[in-house]
């Protein structure tokens, strides 16, 4: 649950507490302090219609944690870039790559305010780790920033990480081609990792309640858009999708795991659905 107002944290440069921030909203879902009254509005607003939205935001931690300890130990990756990172919260991509390889480097690439303030202090204990404050929408500005340029060598394959952030771009072909422009950078044996609002548009269950969720949110972020399977699947286009797919945060497993029942048996009809994901290498 969101902590309370009185322990709100510290206004850093360029941070103005009265808006709420995606970041910020998305660390309050997940029980963070840095968040502020504007951000705990638009979660209690959230929970009203979807009091499962805490779950699905942890399920997308703990899936980034089976994503990148598979690509550090089994796909033997050394190197991340990881877009949209949000706030630092518990197992943040660095921790969960170094774990396995502790020369692994790991690039985050923000442009929250409160992100940068946060971000940078990534820098002080960790000389694997960095951060770029920078707008991951100009893709051809980032790829030639000093930091990424300095400390990723785009001759070996990466880990790209887009976690929860392509749903924030609202032209779809527009985003298709950021997708395509990231990966056209990235040498053969990279793998590209994406979750994203799902809303299959079917008259199901799943439906109905994305659309209630897409409504709330668009009332203080107008960009957001919720796609179908069909939408999300194409950003892996021109590589190798692995196993199990493009599917629900809680089926995604890594190769070769297979689950006698869905962790999301037991959620109602249809909040299982509001998340998806994939994992895909470049040929």
């Amino acid at each position: 649950m969101p902590h309370p107002a009185s322990q709100d944290p510290v206004v850093a440069p360029g941070v103005d507490p009265s808006r709420p921030s995606v970041a910020r909203v998305y660390d309050a879902f997940l029980g963070g302090k840095d968040n502020y009254e504007s951000d705990r509005a638009v979660v209690r607003q959230i929970l009203e219609i979807a009091p499962e939205l805490p779950d699905w935001t942890r399920e997308n931690r703990r899936w980034l944690g089976r994503v990148v300890e598979w690509l550090t130990r089994e796909a033997r990756l050394t190197q991340f870039l990881d877009l949209g990172s949000g706030l630092p919260t518990a197992q943040n991509t660095h921790q969960l790559a170094q774990q396995v390889n502790p020369a692994a480097k790991v690039v985050y690439v923000d442009n929250d305010p409160a992100v940068i303030a946060h971000g940078r202090a990534l820098l002080v204990d960790n000389d694997n780790t960095f951060f770029v404050p920078a707008d991951f929408t100009e893709p051809e500005k980032l790829l030639a920033d000093p930091i990424v340029v300095d400390n990723l060598d785009l001759g070996r394959p990466v880990g790209l990480i887009q976690a929860l952030v392509l749903h924030h771009l609202e032209d779809y072909e527009q985003t298709r081609e950021l997708v395509r422009t990231y990966v056209d950078a990235l040498p053969s044996g990279s793998f590209l990792a994406i979750s994203h609002a799902c809303n299959p548009r079917d008259g199901s269950e799943a439906a109905r309640l994305s659309t209630e969720l897409e409504a709330k949110f668009h009332e203080r972020f107008p960009s957001l858009r919720f796609r179908t399977p069909a939408e999300i699947t194409p950003f892996f286009d021109g590589l190798e999708i692995l196993d199990p797919g493009v599917v629900r945060l809680y089926d995604w497993w890594p190769p070769g795991v297979v689950l006698e029942e869905s962790p999301a048996a037991g959620l109602r009809a249809g909040a299982g659905q509001i998340l998806y994901c994939g994992l895909a290498r470049k040929p």
